[in-house]
């Protein structure tokens, strides 16, 4: 703990040097560093940053010892449109970016970090390694395999932005057999830890979806194609996951033992929340009833009650029972 606060203390006083072209005393670090820091500890903090890599000069002013960073270490970073703490930022959020692309995107992330990585002696970012882990993630759990989605990505993206069609064989749930489509790609978007195709299919005059994972082969086409349909500015708005649809008005009881965490969250854009007796509350959403929605409703088990629409509960009740009969004929 001791060593966190250090590393920490030392990462406040180095961002607040960047920000301040005339540098700090040694009374203006102890403000930035916090309550009870002495000055012996702030003159070795900068020494530590010193040996670390980090250029820090002493200069005069107004009659006092002032500490700056000398920014022309960072020249070709500013050059390229970073200041020193935006690179550090993004650097440590490594692990964040890690855990919501993976997949198809892997190598160009881990590529892109290696410039990063480049684009400062390596004795700074020993200091930046050494920041304790604040910040982690973990992946998402129910993360499609990637496959050869890599090389559709590819194509995909060179397609969207070149407004091209796409000759694309997909292998779907629904009919149970691979299907070749000829479609217009719109966007690719990331929801529930995978990659989906938003695209207007000719043939069926309507915007469709389709998991990227489940691509077996894209080829990007020569016929190019003028844009039919809006795509939505938000990927899936009215779904708790990755479905398109209509939405509609769904309200859901909580009982009190539950309502605490229900409502600290914001589960939807759409969300309100009415107060109820003996601490039970009633979320109102406005989505589409797709099994996302109702996953998540069952998970809370007999903590929630669908009381409207009736269709939703019903079907809930419905699963419910199938859940009871397949255990019961195990037993």
């Amino acid at each position: 703990m001791e060593r966190h606060t250090e590393i920490v203390r030392q990462w406040r006083i180095l961002l607040t040097l960047e920000g301040r072209a005339r540098g700090l005393t040694l009374a203006e670090a102890q403000d930035v560093a916090g309550e009870g820091v002495s000055e012996r500890t702030i003159r070795r903090d900068l020494d530590a940053l010193t040996q670390a890599g980090f250029p820090i000069e002493a200069v005069k002013r107004d009659g006092k010892t002032a500490f700056t960073l000398n920014r022309d270490v960072f020249k070709g970073v500013a050059a390229a449109g970073f200041s020193l703490s935006e690179l550090c930022a993004l650097y440590l959020s490594r692990t964040v970016l890690s855990a919501v692309t993976g997949g198809p995107f892997q190598d160009s992330l881990a590529s892109a970090f290696d410039k990063l990585y480049e684009a400062l002696p390596p004795s700074l970012w020993k200091f930046i390694e050494s920041l304790p882990d604040a910040l982690g993630a973990k992946e998402h759990s129910s993360r499609p395999f990637a496959g050869s989605s890599s090389k559709a990505v590819d194509t995909l993206m060179s397609a969207i932005l070149g407004r091209r069609r796409v000759r694309m064989r997909y292998h779907s749930f629904s009919s149970k057999k691979l299907k070749d489509y000829i479609v217009e790609p719109y966007r690719l978007a990331y929801a529930q830890g995978g990659l989906y195709l938003q695209a207007f299919v000719p043939d069926y005059a309507e915007m469709r979806t389709f998991a990227v994972q489940r691509i077996e082969q894209a080829v990007a086409l020569e016929e190019s194609f003028s844009p039919v349909a809006d795509s939505p500015a938000d990927v899936f708005p009215h779904s708790l996951g990755a479905f398109s649809g209509t939405p509609e008005t769904v309200v859901v009881e909580f009982n009190a033992a539950e309502a605490p965490y229900v409502r600290e969250r914001q589960w939807h854009a759409s969300q309100a929340i009415e107060e109820r007796a003996d601490g039970r509350i009633r979320l109102t959403l406005n989505v589409v009833l797709d099994w996302e929605l109702q996953a998540w409703v069952m998970g809370f088990g007999p903590a929630a009650r669908v009381i409207t629409p009736q269709a939703f509960a019903d079907r809930i009740l419905e699963s419910l029972e199938e859940a009871r009969a397949t255990y019961l004929r195990t037993l």
